[in-house]
């Protein structure tokens, strides 16, 4: 997710390229929103962004203003309807709207919006009921209306928003989801992570806080934070073990510096007699590295990446999953035949991933092999952004360690501690969602809430 304000140039073009940055955020589809002080224009589609967009699309996406969101369904399906960005027609006017994160009481939302103000939603997505609600909300300026929202919405959100002249960026008052604001020439640019900054070529000024609202026109940058926020912070600490790019600063800390935190806590929580230590590429390269450093075993490459395969885990179907892994590794043979190897991985959510790896690396002639895992066992959905699927479909909600291991065919298997992840991770006196582990949700959810709540 990304929004620009370039004065005097074509926004959507900087926009792109912030998206393009952002891909590993979502690959089902991407649209871009452009604004030139007297329409917004929209463009969006399936796939990936350099898939969506060619030089004709940019020519009705003129202004000086943009923003633009790849999309990782976690509410409503993998259709076009629910692309983003999203325009919606209310008592503000006219708003263009990307978000991320999930509204656990967008069901009743909608029905409130439909009966109130008449609203026909066009997709199946909490981002268009947000869409809504802000181009409704009562309020004299952008901030008393996003303050308003954030009153009425439940649950996690980070989004930009676009008028035909302003861009307004906004962080839910717990934080869960990142967000980040940086400058580029006279222009402003916010996104999702800091790393679109650095590909822009935008100074990195800082995070969006939680709870705070910034608006964006031709006289410049504002900001303010909702009065009556409390100080409790819940930011998703699965960003750090996955989702974001380890070259992203996220509430001050280097994700790659995080990671390797995280795997040299977990070598002194589970250490093992091994010739190498690998990663499974490219979200736990860095925890590898951590674990080396930290066992004295030698780190070195094991496995080689497909880099035109896409993040199995953020894929919509079971199906997509299971083959993308298939296409995903290759072991470097030579380095790996006779050894004992460490193996570690991000996470295991469904176990799709785990059993293929062990299996490519005995095939490769892996004497041991002993999984050692970054992130604690996933027992509990997510409700506040990321798709873990429902509790029966969590390997570690269903087994044992020692069945797991077992199903993967692992000769051990260690898992880090909550405690040492929110120790290394910087917040072990709180201020992380680690609901996916403990179940304790920032805010009450109902455990039945699915994906699909606002399917027709």
């Amino acid at each position: 997710m990304v929004a620009v304000h370039i004065p005097g140039a074509e926004a959507s073009r900087v926009a792109f390229f912030g998206l393009f940055a952002l891909q590993h955020r979502g690959q089902e589809s991407a649209g871009i929103a452009a604004a030139d002080g007297f329409e917004i224009n929209v463009h969006t589609d399936m796939g990936l962004v350099t898939q969506i967009f060619r030089e004709r699309d940019f020519f009705p996406l003129a202004g000086e203003f943009a923003i633009g969101h790849t999309r990782y369904s976690t509410t409503g399906s993998s259709h076009l309807c629910n692309a983003q960005p999203l325009v919606v027609q209310g008592r503000a006017g006219k708003l263009a709207l990307a978000h991320n994160g999930n509204i656990i009481n967008a069901s009743q939302l909608k029905t409130q919006l439909e009966d109130q103000w008449g609203c026909r939603f066009n997709s199946t997505t909490d981002s268009e009921v947000i869409a809504y609600q802000l181009a409704n909300s009562p309020g004299d300026s952008w901030e008393e209306r996003v303050f308003h929202c954030m009153r009425t919405l439940e649950g996690a959100f980070s989004l930009v928003a676009m008028n035909e002249n302003t861009i307004i960026a906004a962080r839910d008052p717990l934080g869960i989801r990142p967000l980040c604001l940086g400058k580029l020439g006279d222009g402003w640019v916010v996104a999702s992570e800091s790393c679109a900054l650095d590909h822009l070529g935008a100074d990195f000024l800082r995070d969006v806080a939680p709870g705070e609202v910034v608006v964006i026109d031709r006289d410049g940058l504002r900001s303010a934070v909702r009065p009556d926020s409390d100080k409790r912070r819940a930011m998703c600490v699965f960003e750090h073990i996955y989702f974001a790019r380890p070259d992203s600063i996220l509430d001050g800390t280097l994700v790659y510096s995080a990671r390797q935190q995280m795997g040299a806590q977990l070598a002194r929580e589970h250490p093992v007699d091994a010739d190498l230590v690998v990663g499974i590429p490219d979200s736990s390269t860095a925890a590898a590295v951590g674990y080396a450093k930290e066992s004295g075993i030698p780190y070195s490459d094991g496995l080689i990446k497909n880099r035109y395969v896409g993040r199995t885990f953020i894929e919509p179907e079971q199906s997509l999953r299971d083959l993308g892994v298939r296409q995903k590794f290759n072991p470097l043979t030579e380095v790996i035949q006779g050894q004992r190897l460490v193996v570690v991985d991000d996470s295991i959510v469904r176990g799709t991933t785990t059993p293929h790896v062990i299996r490519v690396l005995r095939r490769a002639g892996a004497r041991e092999i002993h999984i050692r895992v970054c992130a604690p066992p996933i027992k509990f959905p997510c409700y506040m952004g990321v798709d873990m699927a429902d509790q029966s479909e969590l390997i570690a909600a269903n087994k044992t360690v020692e069945e797991i291991r077992v199903m993967a065919g692992a000769d051990s298997l260690g898992y880090l501690s909550v405690e040492g992840l929110l120790r290394v991770a910087g917040k072990d006196d709180g201020g992380f969602c680690d609901a996916c582990f403990t179940g304790n949700y920032p805010v009450p959810v109902q455990l039945q809430l699915g994906k699909l709540v606002l399917e027709s």
